[in-house]
């Protein structure tokens, strides 16, 4: 069963889900989600191999969600994710879904977070934990985590805590599970190591393989613009009004509401704007694309489900408003642009949270897709003297002025007005509806030298202020930081061989807590007390997190070496090392 179906209603879902995911926007299940939850549901094993982007989260997280018994605050529920980050998404996603569930707690459990705060959420009980292995063991040794009543457990890109170095982690964690719950593993790939662990801990497990999309058009140019400052309205109607080359765009948005909110925000500027989604009748569909081909209409604002099949030359924009859940989502809503052998661009607005998936979706579509700062006032500015030349130019061009030349002669002898003042006061009045210079600019428009002519077929009313600064999310330490080009210098840290710290463990901990690509973690040395590790020169607010992250249960208290500290007596021997692996 990989085909995807017309809605989540076929999967037996119950209403309270169906609902829930009626307001984030969840039309249709994608092939993943269709394949896996009837299995799920009925309580069977699953091995599920799936590329990260095609929509496993929700395959797995609403059968979990349909089973649970919210009476009972006891774990019922165990996601194993590789890294923190991924924990904490996964959470945020069954908080999400289960929004209409009264009584519902998912706790994501993770290093680098307060020990104290975890054990006052886990003595306040939640159905779902999410966790990263490490600090999953270290509570199921302390007792602070009890497993008996589990029914589901969940590993989560299981090739890479393969990769990351946790798959005795996580084995020792299965063999702390009760054997009559319910296992599914997920993995973008199935290497010995992965198989060797579903044949031993799952029982005759469904098996489920999807393939996410992996090409785009050629002639499509992707571009992102992180999420910052000024309110996404505004993003987007400073974008239309500089991008070269606009036709007509489909701007694509999560919900049904959305679609009619924002199409009338962007008429309520002077764009020709409509809606398009599913609770639209077909005839009324069908005329917003019809208005789309003949050009009477320039943007449509449309859910992924509305714009299926959809095929109009003229689109030369997909603006990616709202960031899609899976790849596969991302690369046919691109697909509406760049066809019949024309270019076409695609944006993708991406808040600091999702840039996760942003990666996901280079990784899916083997495309690079750059940044772009969003265009200054002043562009904006330029960009409209430029178009407000170019009319001039094609009006003396075109048009015949004489009567108008006999109007400006009366004005120059009879008021005693100088021509340059009556064509200032004509271009005031012609522009008042839109403005050159929009407001809050501190300097007037740069001077613009004469430019091709530029295509508006529209009067765009000027765009208001800035919005006030969106609530910037929760801070990870170093998250997104570029280390590549910092010098390299040699730590101290105060765990070694006697406190049983291992190498794979101090990559983990410092990668994860630290936002330090492990290929920058060079040679560690391990001493009886303490031990030394080569990294990037790392800046005063990630050497406090470094301080205070543990290993062992021990803090790292980490601060540079001093000169010859840790160095050792004897030649290293580096050929046959084995290679270094990330680790918790």
């Amino acid at each position: 069963m990989t085909d995807t179906l017309d809605s989540f209603a076929a999967l037996a879902l119950p209403p309270y889900l169906l609902s829930a995911l009626a307001e984030v926007g969840y039309e249709t299940p994608s092939p993943i989600q269709a394949a896996c939850i009837p299995h799920l549901l009925a309580g069977r094993d699953l091995l599920g191999e799936a590329q990260t982007g095609t929509g496993k989260t929700a395959a797995f997280a609403l059968p979990i969600l349909a089973r649970l018994d919210l009476a009972d605050k006891r774990p019922q529920a165990l996601v194993l994710a590789p890294t923190r980050e991924l924990a904490i998404q996964v959470a945020e996603a069954f908080q999400k879904y289960a929004h209409q569930m009264p009584g519902f707690h998912v706790l994501p459990i993770y290093g680098g977070q307060s020990m104290v705060i975890q054990l006052r959420a886990l003595a306040r009980g939640a159905q779902v934990i999410v966790g990263t292995p490490g600090r999953v063991m270290d509570h199921l040794e302390r007792k602070s985590l009890n497993l008996d009543h589990l029914k589901t457990l969940v590993l989560d890109e299981a090739d890479e805590m393969l990769r990351m170095g946790f798959i005795d982690d996580v084995e020792w964690i299965l063999e702390h599970t009760p054997a009559t719950r319910q296992t599914a593993l997920f993995s973008a790939t199935m290497p010995e190591p992965i198989r060797r662990i579903a044949s031993r801990y799952l029982r005759d497990p469904e098996q489920v393989k999807i393939r996410a999309a992996t090409t785009t058009v050629a002639a499509i140019k992707q571009k992102y613009w992180k999420v910052s400052g000024a309110d996404k309205l505004e993003a987007l109607t400073r974008m239309l009004e500089v991008e070269e080359d606009f036709e007509a765009a489909i701007v694509f948005v999560r919900t049904k509401t959305a679609t009619v909110e924002l199409a009338d925000k962007l008429e309520a500027r002077g764009y020709e704007a409509a809606a398009l989604n599913g609770d639209m009748t077909q005839g009324l569909r069908e005329q917003v694309i019809e208005r789309l081909k003949n050009g009477s209409l320039d943007i449509v604002v449309a859910t992924d489900v509305a714009a299926r099949g959809l095929d109009v030359p003229r689109i030369s924009h997909v603006i990616n408003y709202d960031i899609p859940y899976d790849t596969e989502a991302y690369v046919h809503r691109i697909g509406r642009t760049g066809r019949a052998g024309r270019t076409g661009v695609a944006i993708l607005f991406v808040s600091p949270r999702e840039m996760r998936m942003l990666k996901t979706i280079e990784r899916a579509t083997r495309q690079p897709i750059e940044p772009v700062a969003l265009p200054t006032r002043g562009e904006v500015a330029e960009r409209r003297v430029q178009q407000f030349r170019q009319q001039v130019l094609d009006t003396l061009a075109e048009e015949n002025l004489d009567f108008f030349y006999d109007v400006v002669r009366r004005m120059e002898n009879e008021d005693g007005l100088a021509t340059r003042q009556i064509a200032a006061a004509l271009a005031f009045l012609a522009q008042r509806e839109r403005p050159l210079q929009p407001e809050g600019l501190d300097e007037p428009a740069p001077s613009v030298p004469r430019a091709a002519p530029a295509r508006s077929k529209r009067a765009v009313v000027p765009a208001p202020s800035l919005a006030p600064a969106e609530r910037k999310p929760r801070s990870m330490p170093a998250a997104g930081r570029d280390f590549d080009a910092a010098p390299r210098l040699r730590y101290r840290i105060e765990v070694g061989r006697n406190q049983g710290a291992l190498p794979k463990e101090i990559v983990g901990a410092i990668a994860n807590e630290g936002g330090i690509d492990g290929r920058l973690i060079g040679q560690i040395d391990l001493f009886d007390d303490y031990s030394t590790v080569e990294l990037p020169e790392l800046p005063p607010q990630v050497l406090e997190t470094l301080k205070r992250t543990r290993v062992r249960h021990l803090p790292l208290k980490i601060r540079p070496a001093k000169p010859g500290e840790g160095e050792r007596t004897f030649k290293r021997k580096t050929a046959s090392s084995p290679p270094r692996r990330k680790a918790r």
